[in-house]
């Protein structure tokens, strides 16, 4: 048996997982504030605990817990987050006092990258990429049947520059992928558009669903109105344009988008980026083409990818 833990800013999810990946039992919690690293390890520790009593297993007899951390992460310590107050937190070290078993800690997108490899998107794939758009936008690469890895901040692609002193990013640097491609940036692109045009029917969704969202902009353009149409399209230029430069570095066979953003609609954002991404891409026009696919396993990727780290180190 083994456990995987996917760490959020704002929910803490386990399950208990077969070793072919099947999902046996699941629990979900939101991050309760904590002043002491102790503290917020003792919560997945009673996290680990209780999503093995659902199926009565003893946590003292898991193979090992996997953990997908929001930053980086080396040697069962993390070294960098955004999100969370956790840099130089010896987690394994932490968790085993309670329960002695071997923990691997990897990268939250990374562990989303595993998941859909063996179990979703990359299935029967060699060379697999995921990009998550969430709070920030993530990234994950398996190159040879490996997790690329490295420990450190590889995989950190939200953070490569796609606009000369653009928009402001929590890295302190401007212009960051981030910034214009996640969930956040597409709000913050959706309130600029609203300011700029008070008559767009923006106003009105976004009144209908309680504020801003990342959906706001792809459920407006379904009504045909042409601020919210042309906003789209402009979100995902800059989607393909980042999606495109990891395709020309890396050409993996399969790259896939996942987060809350890939719900929309496909004709607003799937379809037209693949096509984008095709015919941007260079590699695209000296080697095989990279399909670009919605992730499959939703919010199962991080935890199954956590829980089957092993398979691909």
């Amino acid at each position: 048996m083994l456990v995987g833990i996917d760490v959020g800013g704002t929910n803490l999810k386990a399950g208990l997982v077969s070793k072919d990946g099947q999902m046996l039992a699941v629990e979900k919690w939101p991050v309760t504030p904590f002043e002491k690293s102790e503290d917020f390890v003792a919560q997945l520790v009673d996290l680990c605990r209780i999503v093995c009593a659902k199926q009565g297993v003893d946590p003292a007899t898991l193979d090992y817990v996997g953990m997908g951390i929001p930053g980086a992460v080396k040697a069962g310590e993390i070294t960098y987050t955004c999100n969370l107050p956790l840099q130089g937190v010896a987690v394994e070290a932490l968790f085993r006092k309670e329960i002695d078993v071997p923990v691997l800690l990897e990268n939250d997108a990374n562990c989303a990258a595993v998941g859909e490899y063996l179990l979703g998107a990359g299935r029967g794939t060699t060379d697999f990429t995921i990009i998550t758009l969430g709070t920030g936008v993530g990234g994950g690469f398996i190159v040879g049947g490996k997790l690329y890895s490295g420990g450190g901040m590889v995989g950190e692609v939200g953070h490569m520059v796609i606009e000369k002193d653009g928009a402001p990013c929590g890295c302190g640097r401007h212009g960051c992928w981030e910034t214009y491609s996640s969930a956040t940036g597409l709000i913050r692109l959706t309130k600029e558009a609203m300011a700029a045009h008070p008559d767009s029917a923006l106003h009105t969704v976004a009144q209908e669903q309680g504020g801003v969202s990342g959906r706001t902009a792809f459920d407006t353009a379904l009504t045909g109105d042409a601020v919210a149409v042309a906003l789209c399209n402009t979100y995902v230029e800059y989607l393909a344009c980042g999606a495109a430069n990891l395709c020309s570095i890396l050409q993996p066979e399969v790259l896939a988008v996942g987060g809350g953003v890939a719900d929309a609609p496909a004709h607003l954002l799937m379809e037209p980026l693949a096509k984008m991404v095709e015919s941007s891409c260079y590699a695209a026009n000296v080697g095989t083409p990279t399909r670009v696919v919605k992730a499959q396993l939703g919010n199962d990727a991080g935890i199954l990818g956590a829980a089957l780290l092993k398979q691909v180190l």
